[in-house]
């Protein structure tokens, strides 16, 4: 049983914390060219892989694996991919470069497919658990929703924040408020007959 709850904690440590926050915290220091913050992104990609390495080894190292299951079927898959991520990861060619914009696609559709197959396998871990234990895994299914919820906002708030903040709403730490532009008389007056149409 303490295997079992490990194996759900490395992993969820793994897919279901440090990928995602990692995913995000790239997305926030993308106009850096190095530096310390650099640096520390890319050890926590290495824990990641170094967690993740350590449940699947735990998963055969301990566990029936028949592959009998969803939760054990895509977990093999996703260890192959974490894998075939790295390797891209190793490989990435220099900015500028011809195949750097392919190599760039590839490592963010594969980062893609392991957070989200990851965050499916940790669902559907928690249903093994359950039909291996009977015990009642709604608590941890909330926490883990609210969660990917939380991480899939700013996610989506990324998106947005360069846009709030050319919009003259949010400035750092003052709010500013749009100023109107100056024009000529004549070009007020067209404004003003345009307005009313």
């Amino acid at each position: 049983m303490f295997e079992i709850r490990l194996h759900g904690f490395l992993l969820w440590a793994s897919m279901g914390f440090l990928m995602p926050v990692g995913i995000l915290a790239i997305r926030m220091s993308n106009r850096q060219e190095c530096g310390t913050r650099l640096k520390i992104l890319f050890y926590v990609h290495i824990l990641s892989l170094l967690i993740s390495t350590a449940g699947a080894v735990m998963s055969v190292k301990n566990f029936n694996n028949s592959f009998n299951n969803h939760h054990q079927r895509l977990g093999l898959a996703l260890y192959g991919i974490i894998w075939l991520q790295a390797l891209t990861g190793v490989l990435r060619p220099c900015r500028g470069s011809k195949g750097r914009s392919g190599w760039f696609f590839a490592h963010w559709l594969l980062g893609t497919a392991i957070s989200i197959l990851g965050i499916i396998n940790i669902y559907t871990g928690l249903r093994a658990y359950h039909e291996r234990t009977s015990r009642s895994i709604k608590p941890w299914t909330i926490v883990l929703t609210a969660e990917i919820s939380l991480i899939a906002f700013v996610y989506l708030f990324q998106d947005k924040w360069l846009y709030i903040q050319k919009q003259g709403l949010i400035l750092g730490d003052e709010s500013v408020t749009p100023k109107p532009q100056h024009s000529s008389s004549t070009e007020k007056q067209n404004e003003s007959s345009s307005e009313k149409c």
